[in-house]
């Protein structure tokens, strides 16, 4: 998960302003600034007085040479490392990267910050904005900020649709306005998950909810932005979950409240690759999953032989995370 921080010292309140709105995770500020900075908003500061204090949390350190590495790596395990250079670089970062050290970038444009972010394919997970340009500390958070994850999705051919009985069903409620071809990740296994669409269509029977995805059952797997992936019933009010388009662009939306309630259920099976895999929805025309074009497939119109799109990987989970072993589930 990214985390941006926007430098605001000297004090300056149209970037605290624009970092608050762009969803920074935090601002460095003057000392005796933090109070300003809650009067715009909730978040977090970084000054010799804020949430984190500058010297017992978050030091800065300016690579010289090679020679800084082993003492930046020791550091980053106690405290939080603002890497900083005489001569931007991305050769530094790219060995404390590959060392497993946790850093904090400073970059002081979008250029900067589009390198640091893409260093090793992985890149720094955290960077510090240093610009006097709302306009491009704007662009920063709009274009990187959390935003540009890709999901490789496959085609799989639907096999078999069959009503199996009630259950507990899940609508997320998020607080972003899906597209249409865009929704979440959902399956019964952790590993081969069906994209399903956003009720973003028009309907004669009942409004678009563009903000809703009805995901399925409680027991159902989605995919949230750290990379894991959680159980339906685990979701609550403020917890983050990935939503994806039809191209496999993922992005971020904050939950704003589930629905659970006991619905009628459908089982979808299919085939992708040769493995046989499955997802529960309800039975219900307005719940859709997601054809190769983008074009949502109701489940009350859905056909064998239809394809539709799937992220499929390698492996199991165990406890949300990917781990190297084999496991079947049916």
């Amino acid at each position: 998960m990214r985390t941006i921080w926007v430098k605001a010292d000297p004090w300056n309140k149209s970037l605290v302003t624009t970092a608050l709105e762009g969803g920074a995770e935090a601002v460095m500020v003057p000392k005796g600034f933090s109070g300003k900075v809650k009067e715009l908003g909730r978040i977090q500061t970084v000054s010799e007085d804020g949430d984190l204090k500058i010297g017992e949390q978050v030091v800065f350190f300016q690579i010289q040479s090679a020679e800084d590495e082993p003492e930046i790596l020791q550091l980053s395990r106690q405290k939080q490392v603002v890497v900083t250079f005489a001569d931007w670089s991305v050769i530094p970062l790219e060995n404390l990267i590959a060392r497993g050290a946790r850093i904090i970038a400073h970059v002081r444009d979008f250029d900067e910050a589009q390198t640091a972010f893409g260093i090793l394919e992985k890149g720094v997970n955290h960077i510090l904005v240093d610009t006097q340009d709302p306009g491009q500390l704007a662009k920063i958070l709009t274009l990187l900020n959390r935003g540009n994850e890709s999901i490789a999705l496959s085609e799989a051919e639907i096999k078999q649709i069959r009503p199996v009985g009630m259950g507990d069903r899940v609508c997320v409620d998020t607080c972003t306005t899906m597209a249409q071809g865009e929704g979440m990740l959902v399956g019964n296994s952790s590993n081969a998950l069906f994209l399903v669409h956003a009720e973003s269509i028009e309907n004669p029977y009942v409004a678009p909810r563009p903000f809703r995805v009805n995901a399925g059952p409680v027991h159902a797997y989605t995919r949230t932005p750290d990379g894991k992936t959680r159980y339906l019933s685990e979701l609550r009010a403020g917890d983050s979950v990935q939503i994806v388009n039809y191209k496999g662009e993922a992005t971020e939306a904050v939950i704003g409240r589930l629905k659970i309630e006991k619905r009628p259920l459908v089982l979808i099976a299919a085939v992708c690759n040769g493995k046989e895999i499955s997802v529960l929805l309800q039975n219900a025309e307005t719940i859709r999953l997601t054809a190769p074009d983008g074009l949502p497939l109701s489940v009350a119109s859905l056909s064998t032989g239809d394809k539709v799109l799937v992220a499929m990987e390698e492996g199991a989970r165990h406890f949300g995370y990917a781990i190297e072993e084999t496991i079947s589930e049916k």
